[in-house]
């Protein structure tokens, strides 16, 4: 297991915490020319992501959210089976299994003051999980670019996993500074927003709970990564997922298993 003992104290006291490289240099370079199929609506398996939120042709400053791209191309799915997310998750958590549920492909063009900006909105993942799952999932957030403080890093808001499921996130909001106005901080706590700066192949994992969010990217590169929801045996679907997730999970194209056995 690779988790470090600095990086388990930091995931359960600060809601989040950072791994080292878990993807080669082969694997990264196989993961963004499978990701620029997908976005270019090139599907090896014939069979579209769930949802996709820019196509070619739309405005390109827009942000990419591509939902569960895994269903157009299996490669997405051996790609993270293959790399270090599993062992690192296991070690952060002492689970026995960890799994696939869901995947989102971002791709955050650079900002060309047009009008039109690709940011994401302060939220918990818990305002849209909390009727999906009980129990233990949450995110490995894994750099397909080079992400600095001005490429529109995700920021997190340190130990606000610990504040409840405050209802009042919104991804798809762009406006910033509105929502964190309406975001309640218990007394005795701070709101602190804290960088996620990686170096492509690196992750952050966060909890359900943890509030973050990213704003504009100012670099001259895009900003690329891969989200992948993780849940372990501790762990149990409420309901099914609108999306039709949680149906794919006996599927190991979509959701395979990282670490251990289903």
């Amino acid at each position: 297991m690779l988790a470090a003992k600095r990086a388990i104290a930091q995931f359960e006291s600060e809601g989040y915490c950072f791994a080292p490289r878990l993807l080669s240099d082969e694997a990264l370079e196989r993961a963004n020319r499978i990701c620029d199929r997908i976005i270019a609506t090139d599907y090896a398996t014939g069979v579209a992501p769930h949802a996709v939120s820019w196509r070619p042709g739309d405005d390109p400053n827009l942000l990419v959210k591509i939902d569960q791209p895994q269903r157009a191309d299996h490669g997405l799915s051996a790609l993270l089976a293959e790399s270090g997310i599993g062992a690192f998750a296991a070690g952060l958590t002492g689970a026995d299994m960890v799994q696939v549920w869901a995947v989102q492909l971002l791709h955050k063009p650079p900002n060309t003051d047009t009008g039109s900006v690709a940011v994401v909105g302060w939220h918990q993942d818990e305002d849209y999980w909390h009727e999906w799952w009980e129990g233990e999932v949450f995110t490995c957030w894994l750099a397909l670019s080079d992400v600095t403080a001005d490429s529109g890093p995700m920021n997190f808001v340190p130990r606000s996993h610990r504040w409840g499921f405050l209802k009042s996130g919104n991804f798809y909001d762009t406006d910033l500074d509105s929502l964190r106005q309406g975001m309640p901080v218990p007394e005795g706590e701070t709101w602190r927003e804290v960088p996620a700066v990686l170096a492509p192949g690196e992750a952050s994992f966060h909890h359900r709970r943890t509030v973050h969010g990213s704003g504009i990217n100012r670099a001259n590169w895009p900003r690329r990564s891969l989200a992948v929801h993780i849940r372990t045996e501790r762990s149990r679907p409420l309901v099914l997922a609108p999306e039709g997730y949680q149906d794919e999970l006996s599927d190991a194209r979509i959701c395979p298993a990282l670490y251990g056995t289903l």
